[in-house]
């Protein structure tokens, strides 16, 4: 039990260095006006920052006494006397950030403006005000209950004006000469809940069949700075163009399933995890996929896997399309 405790007492301690940390080091970002982008803070400062956490979460692992698994790929350990087993997984994803979004124009323009951005994770670290990421399940005999909450605050990344969007008149571009600056700020929030159910398993490994949902969230704002200034086609007299802002917020459910598990090799502690789940809803489509390489000792669980998650809108919809890619590691405790 004391074990226990040190090690939950250890993982909230990592979960909350990690919070405090981003928003100390990283500074606030600034309001969504026009004619405000937040400084930029040293790239080598953050990448310290977000080593020292992923250094935390591998080190609480190392004083802990509890086993371990990733709740992302379902492995078979020893119940307690209840019966059940849960984990809990901090991780850090490494990843790039493309988000496309169509925001509308104010009112006497009537309309949209198209944007997207291509933030890599060095650009990322650059515009972090903060960060949480997350997942955990519990498990009893075949059942099971996973959830993973992903959130990032971001403001001024760079990204760029594509075109006006008017209804029943062609697209206006945007050329990239025009645009002095645009700064891209977001607040989003993924977060997935699902039941699952182990449809075989053994000494090789597991797969898990899962049901459930996904909802993302996100406040979005692109401040700009156009050398150009373009009129729109209603005859009022109204442009768009010199220093402003646009806004909107994308909101998206959307019924998810798919499958996971793992797959042991040997006796050498290494394992593979696996995770695929797909959906739709609020989007056309969602799909996510991860896999990658993991080691269990009797103190915790890491892994290094590369994940892919996409959201893809059509229409007038706020967020046209986002995708996230890249590698995430995890450390896993199970109490």
């Amino acid at each position: 039990m004391i074990r226990r405790c040190k090690a939950a007492a250890i993982v909230s301690a990592t979960l909350l260095a990690f919070a405090g940390v981003a928003k100390v080091t990283l500074g606030k970002v600034g309001s969504y006006r026009a004619n405000h982008v937040a400084p930029r803070e040293s790239p080598m400062l953050r990448r310290i920052v977000m080593a020292a956490v992923l250094t935390g979460l591998l080190a609480a692992g190392g004083t802990s006494g509890a086993r371990a698994q990733q709740p992302t790929s379902s492995g078979q350990q020893t119940p307690d006397a209840s019966g059940w087993i849960f984990n809990v997984a901090p991780y850090l994803w490494t990843a790039t950030m493309e988000p496309t979004v169509k925001l509308n124009l104010p009112p006497a323009l009537g309309g949209t403006v198209s944007a997207s951005s291509s933030i890599d994770f060095d650009a990322l670290l650059q515009h972090l005000n903060f960060a949480t990421m997350v997942t955990a399940d519990a498990q009893y005999d075949r059942f099971s209950l996973l959830t993973d909450f992903i959130y990032l605050n971001l403001g001024g990344a760079g990204t760029k004006l594509r075109s006006l969007n008017f209804p029943g008149h062609p697209s206006v571009p945007i050329t990239a000469d025009a645009q002095a600056h645009a700064g891209l700020n977001l607040n989003g929030k993924t977060w997935t809940m699902a039941g699952g159910y182990t449809l075989l398993k053994g000494d090789w490994g597991n797969v898990d069949v899962i049901a459930g949902f996904r909802y993302f969230g996100m406040p979005i704002a692109v401040d700009y700075s156009l050398g150009v200034t373009l009129t729109g086609p209603r005859g009022n007299g109204a442009t768009f163009g010199g220093q402003g802002s646009v806004s909107g917020t994308a909101s998206l459910w959307n019924g998810i399933g798919g499958f996971r598990g793992r797959i042991r090799i040997g006796d050498t502690g290494l394992f593979i995890p696996y995770y695929f789940d797909a959906g739709a809803g609020s989007s056309q489509l969602t799909w996510q996929i991860a896999s990658g390489l993991g080691y269990h000792t009797n103190w915790v669980d890491v892994s290094l896997t590369y994940r892919y998650l996409t959201f893809e809108q059509n229409g007038n919809a706020v967020l046209q399309r986002l995708t996230m890619y890249g590698p995430q590691f995890m450390a896993t405790f199970t109490f």
